[in-house]
């Protein structure tokens, strides 16, 4: 199980601050609201934010009338043309304000109105205001409060299930963007890099410095995640000659296999993949979905991740009715 393989806090460093206190439940439950709050943010911008670089990068290549007429095949006349028009529209994208994480300031979007500080408070602001926008009244979705108490109620969960110890940070970090990427997929159907990339590096860090599983285990498992995805995702598109889901989703079960060893792999898919097979006929019978439309798979694999992180995998598998594994 997870907790044994966490060092307890006389092995790390600062031992005779009183984590007790500062990684309590109540602590971290605080903690998680305020980073549930820029979760809001980062699920929001991130993605509008690879989309204005992407377009960005495909004007670059669009400018270079040379390599049109070579490999597209396009007379030189057209793609002087072509190149022209490109380059005033990547003008236009470069002349957009400023658009990241910290500008700018959150604002509604109805009319405008720039949050104060106090209207900006983790679940309190959103409880003052009623669910409205102070200026016109606006309703401002029940999502943003959802999620910062989820992230402060996952925080506190941690503090409970791992001790009040240092290493229950990185699992903190670890949660909040599993969080982040499974509302990021469920709005654009997109994993970005930018976080599972990181995600699946800081697992493997974090094993390699003793601080969760074994440094095997998590080899193995960001591998093994990685390829046991890739192969179903070639096997299937064989068969059907189709897409069945995104490399995003590889990535991600590659990163969870860093991070919680590769015994955690087989429940987190066949959890997920479960769970996943019946919201997908439920809204085909009762929702009108049609078959061939994709449904995103990474908020089923984060689902099931997060069961086995707070689950444990010996009771999971015996939820499950496995054997134990490793």
């Amino acid at each position: 199980m997870l907790p044994a393989l966490i060092h307890p806090p006389s092995t790390m460093p600062l031992a005779s601050i009183d984590w007790s206190i500062w990684l309590s439940p109540w602590v971290l439950g605080i903690l998680g609201l305020c980073i549930g709050s820029f979760l809001n943010v980062v699920i929001h911008r991130l993605p509008q934010m690879l989309e204005r670089q992407w377009l960005h990068e495909s004007a670059a290549q669009l400018t270079d009338a040379a390599a049109m007429a070579r490999v597209a095949q396009v007379p030189q006349a057209d793609a002087d043309k072509l190149a022209k028009a490109v380059d005033d529209y990547g003008t236009r994208i470069e002349a957009l304000p400023p658009f990241d994480l910290v500008q700018p300031r959150s604002r509604c979007p109805h009319c405008g109105h720039q949050l104060r500080w106090h209207e900006n408070l983790p679940l309190v602001g959103w409880l003052r205001l009623g669910g409205k926008c102070a200026a016109c009244k606006a309703p401002i979705s029940k999502r943003y409060p959802i999620i910062e108490l989820l992230t402060g109620l996952a925080f506190a969960g941690l503090s409970w299930r791992f001790g009040a110890q240092p290493t229950t940070l990185l699992w903190c970090g670890f949660v909040a963007a599993l969080i982040a990427l499974a509302m990021i997929d469920l709005d654009t159907q997109f994993l970005p890099d930018d976080i599972t990339l990181p995600l699946l590096w800081a697992g493997l860090a974090a094993s390699a410095l003793g601080w969760t599983v074994p440094l095997d285990k998590a080899v193995i498992g960001a591998a093994a995640g990685y390829v046991s995805l890739w192969s179903i995702y070639w096997l299937y598109k064989l068969v059907r000659n189709r897409e069945g889901m995104g490399y995003g989703d590889f990535k991600l079960l590659a990163a969870m296999g860093a991070w919680l060893g590769w015994p955690m792999l087989l429940p987190i898919v066949l959890l997920s993949s479960a769970v996943g097979a019946v919201v997908g006929v439920f809204l085909i019978l009762f929702r009108g979905h049609k078959w061939e439309i994709h449904i995103p798979f990474g908020p089923y694999l984060v689902g099931g991740g997060l069961t086995a992180l707070y689950v444990g995998q010996r009771e999971l598998l015996d939820l499950l009715g496995l054997f134990q594994l490793g």
